[in-house]
C-alpha cells in the first residue's frame, strides 16, 4: 500500500468545508473523470450519497441535478436529513434536491408503494429475490425528472440539463453513491456502465471509500450529528435484525404497519404459502411455533422468517400483535439493537476510526482501482 501523501500535497479546502479531506490525486481524479461534464446525482439521503456530495464539493465540482426518489416510506430521521441536506447545498449555492415521486391514476387506490402491497396483498419485490421496486418507484421517477415525461399522471417538462444534453450532443453522467466495500462491489460489478440514456459513475469506488471512510468524512465536513442512518423502507426485506429491534423502540407505529402488511400478504390471495408442505397455517405457524421449516419460499419479511413470528418470539408484541410500549420494553429493544449492530452495517462511534480506514493515498482493496 502506497504512503498517505503530506498534508502539504492536500488539496485547499472549499469555502466553509475544512481542508484535508481529499489529497490532490483524489481530487485530481474526480476532475480528470467528471470535469466538464453534465452531472446528475442520484441522492438516497443515506450514508453513501451524502458523501458522494462532499466529494464533489471538495473537488470543486457542481452537479447539474440531484434526484431524490421519495417513496413515502422513509423513516422520518432520514426525512429530517433530507431537509437539513437542502440547506447545506443552499450555501453551497448548490441546486436543492428535486424530490421525486411516483403519481398514479386516481382509480388505482393507492400512491405509493405500501399502499400497492396492501392493495396487491403481496410483500415488495426484494422478498422475492427481485428488485422491481426500485426500478418502478425509484428509477424510473428520477429518469422522469430529468428527461421529462409526455403523458399519464408523471407528466412533466424536462429538466434544462437534459435539453442542454441534447443541444450539445452529450450524454449525462448519473453519480452513484456506491462504496468500496464487498457489498457495493458486487452490486456495481453487475451494473452496465451505459444505458440508452445516460453514463454511470460510481465516484466513492474511485477514491476507495469504504462505508467507514464515508462516516469519517461526512463527521470530519459536517459534523456528527449529520452522519444519517440507513436509507430504507420502514418495511425494507432487506432489514437486519438489529434494526428490527431500532424500529420497535424509535417506531413502533411504522413495526406495525409493516407487520400488517406481512400478514396481509402472506395470508392474501397471492400467498405463496403452501398449508400442506407446512403442516399448519401461516398464522398458526406464526403465533405457536419456534420457527418455520426450512424452505425456498419466502415466509415473510425477512424472506426465511416472519416478521410477525420475530416479534412474537422475542417479546415485541403482546397478543394482539401490538408493539410494546413501555419504558423496560423500550429499553431492551435498544439494547438488543446495540448487541446486534455490527460495524459493516451501521456508522461507528467517533473514537477509534483512524484504525478502521483504508489509506486514501493508496488502492481501493477491492477492486484495485488508483485512488
Amino acid at each position: 500500500m502506497q504512503k498517505q501523501e503530506s498534508s502539504r500535497s492536500r488539496t485547499a479546502s472549499a469555502p466553509g468545508i475544512p481542508g484535508g479531506v481529499l489529497t490532490r490525486q483524489q481530487r485530481r481524479l474526480l476532475r480528470t473523470a467528471l470535469g466538464g461534464r453534465l452531472l446528475a446525482v442520484c441522492y438516497g439521503a443515506g450514508i453513501d450519497s451524502t458523501a458522494l456530495l462532499l466529494a464533489l464539493k471538495l473537488a470543486d465540482l457542481t452537479p447539474g441535478i440531484i434526484t431524490f426518489a421519495d417513496l413515502v416510506a422513509e423513516k422520518p430521521e432520514t426525512m429530517a436529513h433530507l431537509d437539513r441536506m437542502q440547506s447545506i447545498l443552499a450555501r453551497w449555492g448548490w441546486p436543492p434536491i428535486t424530490i421525486c415521486r411516483k403519481r398514479t391514476l386516481p382509480e388505482t387506490g393507492y400512491d405509493d408503494l405500501y399502499g400497492n402491497c396492501i392493495a396487491n396483498e403481496t410483500l415488495p419485490s426484494i422478498a422475492f429475490g427481485m428488485r422491481s421496486c426500485s426500478v418502478k418507484w425509484k428509477q424510473t421517477v428520477q429518469d422522469q425528472a430529468i428527461k421529462g415525461c409526455k403523458t399519464g399522471p408523471n407528466a412533466s417538462a424536462s429538466h434544462p440539463i437534459w435539453i442542454e444534453a441534447q443541444q450539445r450532443g452529450e450524454r449525462i453522467v448519473k453519480l452513484i453513491g456506491y462504496d468500496c466495500g464487498p457489498a457495493d462491489m458486487r452490486r456495481s460489478r453487475n451494473l452496465p456502465t451505459i444505458d440508452s440514456d445516460f453514463d454511470f459513475l460510481y465516484p466513492l469506488q474511485m477514491l476507495g471509500w469504504t462505508r467507514q471512510d464515508c462516516v469519517d468524512i461526512i463527521t470530519a465536513v459536517l459534523g456528527a450529528d449529520c452522519v444519517p442512518i440507513k436509507s430504507a423502507c420502514f418495511f425494507c426485506p432487506a432489514s437486519k435484525t438489529w434494526e428490527l429491534f431500532w424500529l420497535a423502540a424509535h417506531h413502533p407505529d411504522l413495526l406495525e404497519r409493516a407487520l400488517f402488511l406481512e400478514r396481509n400478504a402472506l395470508t392474501g390471495r397471492h400467498s405463496r404459502f403452501d398449508e400442506i408442505q407446512f403442516g399448519a397455517t401461516w398464522e398458526e405457524l406464526v403465533r405457536n411455533a419456534d420457527r418455520f421449516p426450512s424452505t425456498n419460499t419466502t415466509v415473510g419479511l425477512g424472506r426465511s422468517f416472519s416478521w410477525n413470528q420475530w416479534a412474537r418470539a422475542n417479546g415485541v408484541v403482546d397478543e394482539t400483535f401490538r408493539v410494546r410500549r413501555g419504558d423496560p420494553d423500550r429499553a431492551r429493544f435498544l439494547a438488543r439493537a446495540a448487541e446486534l449492530r455490527q460495524s459493516r452495517n451501521a456508522n461507528l462511534g467517533i473514537g477509534n476510526r483512524a484504525n478502521n480506514r483504508h489509506d486514501p493515498a493508496g488502492l481501493c482493496p477491492c477492486s484495485g482501482v488508483p485512488t
